[in-house]
């Protein structure tokens, strides 16, 4: 029998980032915030550290440095790096930057779009990228939340109504952040921003090591935000980092372990949301990994599985009867997650490109799916769902004018 030629359809990406325009807050804040708010200084600044244990070089302000466009913020002084925008940068992933050194689609609507007219994706869900870090944990930890909420408000409106208007609209959706310290307040911002067009949320993946409650605390203090979601048919979003903390083996291990061991906080976040009863309670509620790839679930749930009946563990269902329709997963170089996906259900994996990260598949995306179809023996109607149908019906993108 001859064998299937793989085809690839126009890609929806559950996972890219933008890169914040440099007058993001300034521009949007009460004048009074303007010079407290994010905002870009130049200056020149020196490697001071070498980033071990899962962290990113440190830099200081030095004469004799490179020149660097730093964002300011409460406490927080982050130099820009390459490798917020890897594929977008000629120089290498730790060496500090400024917006002139960047390829102006890692921010600018109109070369973004070309940029994936070009890797043959059609729509991308956007994650921050710098100052607010994956979910707004930067402004939680600020010590004014009065502005820290006003420094969401802004983003989100850039998000929905400049990066996702115009030409954007029904390509770039966006994750959107919400203020983690005031549960009923996020409750509030995401039905505001779903009323915009929203469809995502950014979460952490877990909240404890934030210093806020777990996903189990028994007082159900993030019930207001799931309850919000499920509401708005907003799909929860984890991206890895976001809970400001990256696996590692020692504090002098390089950044290269961290970024193997990568996925191990989607796994630990996983089975929080299962074993803390959050996807009984919430029935209609759907959470994403993203950059977590999917090759760790078949293990876990058939672990979990025979756990559960073997031991009283409190949930009425097994582990993966949870998965369908609820639990998405992206993948963008996982043969093992896609050899094994009947383990996870097909209807559960998502692709992603993850611009413009350095692990970005850009720009060919489109060849890199036919060829891990190819590898692992997916025939178009897979191909088609991890492509782009999964992230159609985990988002609902026929509110975006997204329909097949």
């Amino acid at each position: 029998m001859a064998t299937q030629t793989i085809t690839v359809p126009d890609i929806i990406s559950v996972d890219d980032h933008v890169l914040e325009p440099p007058d993001l807050w300034e521009s949007r804040l009460p004048a009074k915030y303007k010079d407290k708010g994010p905002r870009i200084v130049r200056q020149k600044v020196k490697r001071a550290g070498r980033g071990g244990g899962g962290s990113l070089p440190q830099w200081v302000e030095h004469e004799e440095g490179a020149w660097c466009d730093v964002w300011l913020y409460d406490k927080v002084r982050m130099p820009m790096q390459a490798i917020y925008a890897a594929v977008a940068c000629e120089l290498r992933d730790f060496d500090v930057v400024v917006f002139d050194d960047i390829r102006p689609s890692a921010w600018r609507q109109k070369e973004r779009l070309a940029d994936m007219d070009t890797n043959h994706v059609e729509a991308a869900l956007c994650f921050p990228n710098t100052i607010p870090r994956f979910c707004g944990q930067t402004f939680y930890e600020g010590s004014d939340h009065d502005l820290g909420l006003l420094c969401i408000k802004a983003y989100n409106d850039w998000l929905l109504d400049e990066w996702g208007s115009g030409d954007g609209k029904g390509r770039l959706f966006g994750a959107v952040i919400i203020p983690l310290w005031d549960p009923p307040a996020a409750a509030e911002e995401i039905r505001r921003c779903a009323d915009k067009g929203a469809v995502a949320v950014s979460f952490a993946e877990n909240p404890h090591p934030l210093g806020l409650p777990s996903i189990h605390n028994r007082d159900r203090y993030w019930d207001p935000v799931f309850e919000a979601c499920q509401e708005t048919h907003s799909v929860l979003c984890m991206h890895i980092g976001s809970s400001s903390q990256v696996p590692t083996t020692a504090p002098d291990a390089p950044f290269t372990v961290s970024a193997v061991l990568i996925s191990q906080n989607a796994m630990g976040s996983l089975f929080d949301f299962i074993y803390s009863k959050t996807l009984d309670r919430f029935p209609e509620l759907k959470i994403c990994y993203s950059e977590a790839q999917v090759g760790w679930m078949p293990y876990l749930l058939e672990r979990a599985d025979r756990q559960w009946s073997r031991s009283y563990t409190g949930i009425p269902k097994t582990p993966s009867e949870y998965i369908p329709g609820r639990v998405f997963g992206a993948v963008f170089d996982d043969e093992v997650g896609l050899r094994n996906h009947e383990a996870i259900g097909i209807d559960q994996i998502c692709f992603e490109t993850d611009y413009p990260h350095a692990d970005s598949t850009f720009p060919e995306s489109r060849a890199t799916l036919a060829g891990l179809a190819e590898r692992t023996g997916l025939d178009n109607e897979q191909v088609y769902k991890i492509a782009r149908g999964n992230a159609i019906h985990a988002f609902e993108l026929g509110r975006l004018g997204i329909s097949n």
